[in-house]
């Protein structure tokens, strides 16, 4: 029977065996201003009788005793039903030792004990398991043995308990938990300044002290985060004591915001079940987790573990929290999977891009900016410009570029010397050093390409349809021209702003086509490769290193999608267009580094200490990745300097300045800058120092974005690999060992290096065959296994 009665806050209630019976009145107290209510625990023994193993309390004994309660509160004070019981004055200082002494652990006793961190059993304690220990048979049926520390509660009362029982005794005390018994009692310990054991507690709320009441008591204060504090402790014993009223004001506003976040983070977690369970196409988009604040902080910290870059300790708190509901481990590849299965992450998604931070689109600010210089007609060195509209003019490129920076042209003089002029592509016509569309830029630092997108250190506007050269357009450049020695050497070069008309756009298939049919008509084309045959000679007589190897390529179609269309190609850079466009790339350079060191112009000087080790020795290995792989391993760290040239033993010239690629490479673009400014007579924008401090965070940028664009090559060369037939044979060059018989493979039909066993007697620069077994290009994995004839 249970009568609430909520205008006068009286509560009535009784239990089942063994029952729990209370009588709260609730009185309001002036002098309790923040909680405006005082509840005082009345018990009423001599109410109580026994009838059948039944506890009943007359129901007319308590209401009367109530009316005589009421009336002798308004006549006095009541003594405190905490003074009655001779419970311990906090601020005396009287926690005695009898009130703390321990109970002997004895067989038969009730306990509660600590199984690990997370978990507390009941058990009944069986025999003792050497000096200290006891056996002792739990809730869940199994016996174990436990350390006296893990013992947290003995329930008092009890002898010889029944260990098929404690499932039911456990029940019981869970039915008659109220955690409103609590406060009650709280808010009268308060007022006497009273402190409690778990006995005296049960004493107060439920009337006794019996083993169920007792084990009640005990479960409330050690659940118990609000109203009561551990005082002292000995063993499984305890002292608690009531929280200041201003402490349990800030502890129920910060359960009441634990709550709601919880609450908050299972509706999110049940959107996260919907997602995941819904078909591919069906998936919510990524914009619609991001539209509600609460939903987005929830989605980006998982974003963030999932990448490895959380911001504070409270992303990766609430990361590992929805990972928890949802049943996964805490770990960042669960994060990404399951950022994948609710569609929030593309099956393939680019997560080096995301851990870089890479910047992929321009602001609205900076495209508006780039657009705008589009529409100025103005050109600075337009009555300089040289007219080279006469020439034939070869752009060669791969055949998915975008961004034209570069283009040839040659001719054979009366003499028998070969001219070349090398056109490069003008940006600086546009931007001005310092403007927001060069800071933009700097930042960037390059270019990106990768297998699925490009993203370009310009906005697309700006560098495709203003900077880059068109076919068949006039277009604005600076032109390099170049004179050689019959040997290959230079015997004179002019560096000038220049009108060219571009008349091929040519992919290094094409080129290379046209190179092998010798037609008289492409005569042009045929002498920069001959140029390229002499320079290549000259550079290797004066130490160059040749270090053609194959250049995988890789595009994507549809990236977004399950199984997206890959094209993959593998270029030898030993091919003659390759060859040829190289050549004439590298002369560039060297006159660029010859012209700034005669001018003393501030420039990104690059070179290369000359190796120590006898190149000759690797004569032995064939020509080509084999021995490529081989010197790359001997070679010294590049160098820059900004005052003047620098030998470069790889390329076996004096200097070089790389000036080629304008569009798609800020230190290319700053070259730029400063040669323009000499050639108008102005003096450069830059000083060496000025160049030195700007190259250290280009450098930076750069680095990241070549990280970025060799994870994604991998990343694809491994996912074409892992869609292909268990059965299909891969050439394989042998590079090097790299412990006993595992070696270092290149396999020659992708263009990736890995690793293998191989058979004993292969050797460095062998060609073996070997077939796939894995390849998991999520995890980087690729295991390779020799087939053996």
């Amino acid at each position: 029977m249970a009568l609430r009665a909520a205008n006068s806050c009286s509560v009535f209630r009784s239990a089942s065996s063994p029952p729990l019976s209370a009588f709260r009145t609730c009185l309001f107290n002036d002098r309790s201003s923040k909680l405006k209510y005082r509840y005082p625990v009345l018990w009423h023994k001599q109410q109580r009788f026994r009838s059948g193993g039944q506890r009943f309390y007359s129901l007319y004994s308590i209401v009367e005793n109530v009316v005589e309660e009421l009336e002798a509160l308004r006549r006095r004070k009541r003594p405190s039903a905490t003074a009655k019981m001779g419970l311990v004055d906090m601020g005396s200082g009287e926690l005695t030792e009898d009130k703390l002494m321990n109970q002997t652990l004895e067989k038969g006793r009730l306990l509660e004990f600590k199984k690990d961190s997370e978990r507390v059993l009941l058990a009944v304690a069986q025999r003792p398991d050497g000096k200290k220990n006891w056996m002792v048979f739990d809730q869940n049926g199994v016996t174990s043995s436990i350390k006296p520390q893990q013992v947290t509660y003995i329930v008092p009362g009890v002898e010889n308990f029944d260990q098929t029982e404690i499932a039911d005794f456990i029940k019981r005390a869970q039915n008659n938990l109220d955690p409103t018994l609590l406060e009650f009692a709280w808010l009268e310990l308060l007022e006497q300044n009273k402190a409690v054991t778990t006995e005296e507690l049960a004493e107060m709320i439920f009337g006794n002290t019996e083993p169920l009441d007792s084990y009640c008591a005990h479960l409330l204060l050690s659940r118990d985060e609000l109203y009561f504090t551990v005082l002292q402790t000995k063993g499984s014993r305890s002292f608690y004591g009531p929280r200041p009223t201003d402490q349990v004001e800030e502890l129920q506003r910060t359960k009441l915001a634990r709550e709601a976040a919880e609450n908050e983070l299972q509706k999110f977690v049940e959107l996260l079940k919907s997602a995941k369970a819904m078909p591919l196409k069906a998936k919510p988009p990524k914009s619609s987790w991001v539209t509600e604040e609460k939903t987005r902080h929830k989605i980006e910290s998982l974003e963030s573990y999932a990448i490895d870059s959380c911001k504070d300790a409270e992303q990766r708190i609430t990361a590992g929290m929805i990972l928890k509901a949802m049943g996964l481990v805490k770990t960042a590849s669960s994060a990404v999977n399951l950022l994948i299965d609710i569609g929030y992450f593309p099956w393939h998604v680019n997560l080096e891009l995301l851990k870089l931070n890479i910047r992929t689109d321009h602001s609205d600010e900076i495209i508006a900016a780039a657009e705008s210089l589009l529409l100025e007609a103005s050109d600075a060195d337009e009555v300089n410009r040289k007219n080279l509209t006469h020439l034939k003019v070869y752009a060669i490129d791969v055949d998915e570029a975008d961004e034209l920076d570069d283009a040839l042209s040659a001719t054979r003089l009366s003499d028998g010397r070969i001219k070349i002029w090398i056109h490069v592509a003008d940006p600086a016509r546009f931007v001005r050093p310092g403007s927001i569309v060069d800071r933009e830029a700097m930042k960037r630092g390059t270019s990106i390409f990768l297998p699925t997108a490009t993203y370009p250190m310009f906005p697309e506007k700006l560098a495709m349809e203003g900077m880059s050269l068109k076919q068949g357009e006039t277009c604005n450049a600076v032109t390099v021209s170049v004179v050689l020695h019959s040997d290959g050497s230079i015997a004179e070069y002019s560096v000038e702003n220049s009108i060219i008309k571009p008349t091929y756009m040519l992919t290094y298939e094409s080129a290379s086509e046209l190179l092998s049919l010798n037609l008289e008509e492409e005569a042009e084309l045929k002498t920069l490769s001959e140029a390229a045959t002499l320079r290549l000679a000259w550079r290797r007589q004066q130490g160059a290193i040749d270090m053609a190897s194959l250049e995988t390529r890789i595009k994507v179609a549809n990236p977004q999608d399950l199984d997206p269309e890959i094209n993959l190609y593998v270029e030898n850079q030993a091919d003659p267009a390759m060859r040829l466009v190289s050549e004439m790339m590298i002369l560039c350079g060297e006159v660029i580094a010859t012209f700034g060191y005669h001018h003393n112009i501030p420039l990104p000087y690059r070179g290369q200490p000359q190796t120590n080790v006898d190149i000759s020795a690797f004569a032995h290995l064939q020509e080509g990745p084999v021995r490529s792989s081989a010197i790359v391993r001997t070679m010294r760290a590049a160098e820059i300097d900004f005052r003047k040239p620098i030998r470069h033993g790889t390329l076996g010239i004096p200097g070089y300045v790389q000036f080629t690629s304008p569009i798609r490479r800020y230190m290319d673009l700053l070259a730029h800058y400063q040669v323009k400014a000499f050639l108008r007579g102005d003096s450069p924008p830059y000083s060496h120092g000025q160049l030195e401090g700007m190259a250290s965070t280009v450098n930076i940028n750069t680095k990241l974005a070549k990280k970025l664009s060799s994870t994604s090559l991998r990343y694809w060369v491994l996912e074409y690999l892992r869609r292909q037939p268990k059965e299909n044979r891969y050439r394989a060059l042998i590079l090097r060992f790299i412990k006993d018989r595992i070696a270092a493979l290149l396999l020659v039909e992708v263009g990736l290096q890995a690793s293998a066993w191989v058979s004993v007697g292969a050797q460095i620069g062998d060609e073996v065959q070997v077939r796939v077994e894995e390849a998991h290009p999520r995890d980087d994995v690729l295991s390779l296994k020799e087939i053996i004839h």
